[in-house]
C-alpha cells in the first residue's frame, strides 16, 4: 500500500473512513465497467473483487448496537450489491455493475450529508432551532437533550 494512503487511513475519523469505502467501492465499480467494456476479463474480475471487499468492510463498519433498523436494511442491501457483483462478474454484464453503481452513489451522497451535518457546530441555544425535530415539533415525551450517536 502506498505509505501516503496508509497515514491518511490511520488518521482518518470514522466518519472519513465510511466515506473513503464509499469512494473506493465506486472507483472499483467505474473501473470494473471499463475493463467489461475492454474485454479485460482478469482486470474486469479484480476491479469487481475490490469493490466486493470494500462493501464487506461497510458491512463490518454497521453498528447494530446503535440503530439496530438501519443496521439490518443497510447489511441486506450491501449483500444484494454484493451478490449484483458476482453476478456482473460471472454474466460478464454491465446491468449489475451499473446498478451498483446507482446504489453506491446514492448512498454515498446521504453519508456525505450525514458527516457534513454532524461535522456543523451545535446551535447555541439563544438561537431557534428549525427542521423536523425542533422543540416546537418534537412529540409528546420526546426527552430534551436526546443525540443521535455515530
Amino acid at each position: 500500500m502506498n505509505p501516503y494512503y496508509e497515514q491518511m487511513i490511520l488518521n482518518a475519523e470514522p466518519l472519513e473512513l465510511v466515506n473513503m469505502l464509499y469512494k473506493r467501492a465506486m472507483s472499483c465499480v467505474v473501473d470494473a465497467r471499463g475493463h467489461l467494456e475492454q474485454k479485460r476479463i482478469t482486470e474486469r474480475s479484480k476491479a469487481i473483487m475490490q469493490a466486493y471487499a470494500s462493501i464487506e468492510q461497510l458491512i463490518l463498519a454497521l453498528r447494530p448496537e446503535a440503530a439496530p433498523e438501519l443496521c439490518g436494511r443497510l447489511h441486506a442491501l450491501y449483500a444484494h450489491m454484493q451478490q449484483r457483483l458476482l453476478d456482473a462478474n460471472m454474466q460478464q454484464a454491465d446491468r449489475p455493475l451499473s446498478e451498483v453503481l446507482g446504489l453506491l452513489t446514492t448512498l454515498a451522497e446521504a453519508w456525505s450529508g450525514v458527516a457534513e451535518q454532524m461535522a456543523r457546530p451545535e446551535v447555541p441555544a439563544t438561537e431557534p432551532r428549525t427542521g423536523p425535530w425542533s422543540p416546537a415539533r418534537q412529540p409528546q415525551g420526546w426527552r430534551q437533550g436526546y443525540a443521535v450517536t455515530a
